[in-house]
């Protein structure tokens, strides 16, 4: 499996795969390309589809600017290797290509080449799935956090500190913000009024009300174009920084604890991302949101006092139970069902955890199980339900009076 390091990104929304990873894909080809006058990209399959939601034909052009780019639409082709494909081409003076690059947005921010194997391309972990992370860790005696800087070292934790503060940040300048987020939906901003009805309920509610508020913060940044963390994704950024917020709050949690709470998120997030997807554009948004919620339930069971088998208990509870949820942005923005759901998850994260607090560990599904149902109901989804805005709630219209 890859590091945590290319699995946590900091970066600007709305999307991981859509806007952070052609951002990428654009400043790597301006720096081998120099000499262009000018350039064409062509966009094919979702990237094309919601591309103009997403903001990627805006962060192109903006990367490679001062010179001039074309972007070049084409929903209608599909590349085998992955739906969220583009080519960029350098031009002369007169318009003759200079230089060609077919990559590919894989989520996550991640970019590949053809051909290019597209899980654990670096191989820094030594185990690639839960049962096998799970026997080292019985063997050695260690907690899933401890196996993280047995493969990382422990240069992940100041790694994982930065990232921390990431999450924060965007945390608090999301409940900063009011007003409607850019697009035609014009969605209001709804955390800041969440946190207040939330923060003097000293109930259970009330700390519901403050996962609902963090979670929409982030959630909401993200669908402005503000600065979050892909965990895994932008279109998830919200679950696991409004949990964590709110459990840091809430139980006056130690950084320490938090680190490896957000290491063994990671983990989770690793392992998913190395056996299944966590591309919406490739298994729907059970691939997004229902794996930040196995990230964020793993992360709270362990916090919370869990054992090793009650936080795998939580993970696959998580994910189990967002089985076939397609990704069917309305407009192709990150706002519409993607905002609630974060905020939903997020509890759901919660509820997991406990859940399986109250347990001694043992279930009938295997988290590997359920990662491997995941990534083949992924296959099996139709491709209206794949972050192309071509199914489900997608084809319903708003009158901008959300």
């Amino acid at each position: 499996m890859d590091s945590l390091r290319e699995l946590f990104k900091v970066g600007n929304g709305p999307s991981s795969s859509h806007t952070m990873g052609p951002e990428r894909a654009a400043k790597r080809f301006k720096a081998e390309n120099p000499n262009a006058a000018s350039y064409k990209v062509e966009l094919y399959g979702s990237l094309a589809l919601t591309g103009k939601g997403h903001l990627t034909d805006y962060i192109i052009i903006e990367t490679l600017k001062p010179k001039s780019t074309e972007i070049v639409w084409m929903p209608e082709y599909v590349h085998p290797y992955h739906t969220n494909g583009m080519k960029f081409i350098a031009l002369d003076n007169e318009g003759n290509e200079l230089n060609s690059w077919l990559v590919f947005s894989v989520g996550g921010g991640t970019i590949m080449e053809e051909g290019q194997q597209r899980q654990g391309g670096s191989r820094v972990y030594s185990f690639g799935t839960m049962a096998e992370i799970m026997s080292w860790c019985e063997k050695n005696k260690k907690e899933l956090w401890e196996f993280v800087t047995e493969n990382e070292g422990e240069s992940i934790w100041y790694f994982l500190d930065q990232i921390r503060t990431a999450l924060e940040a965007s945390v608090q300048s999301g409940l900063s913000k009011n007003g409607i987020l850019p697009g035609t939906i014009r969605l209001q901003r709804r955390a800041q009024s969440f946190y207040r009805k939330a923060r003097n309920d000293k109930s259970r509610g009330g700390f519901v009300g403050r996962i609902f508020a963090y979670t929409l913060a982030v959630s909401e940044e993200n669908g402005g174009g503000g600065r979050v963390v892909t965990a895994p994704t932008c279109g998830a950024a919200g679950v696991i920084p409004g949990l964590m917020y709110a459990l840091k709050e809430e139980y006056n949690l130690t950084n320490e604890e938090v680190l490896k709470g957000l290491a063994i998120a990671g983990l989770i997030g690793n392992i998913i991302k190395e056996n299944a997807t966590i591309s919406g554009a490739e298994g729907g948004c059970q691939a997004e949101v229902g794996s930040a919620c196995a990230m964020a339930a793993a992360m709270a069971c362990f916090i919370l006092g869990g054992s090793l088998e009650q936080i795998e208990y939580a993970a696959e509870m998580a994910l189990e139970h967002h089985l076939g949820l397609t990704c069917d942005p309305v407009g192709g923005y990150v706002q519409i069902p993607c905002i609630e759901r974060n905020a939903a998850a997020a509890v759901r994260a919660l509820d997991a955890a406990q859940y399986a607090l109250y347990t001694d560990g043992k279930h009938s599904i295997s988290f590997d199980q359920v990662v491997k149902t995941m990534g083949e109901t992924g296959r099996d989804l139709k491709e209206e339900y794949k972050e192309t805005s071509l199914g489900g709630l997608a084809k319903y219209q708003f009158d901008g009076n959300c």
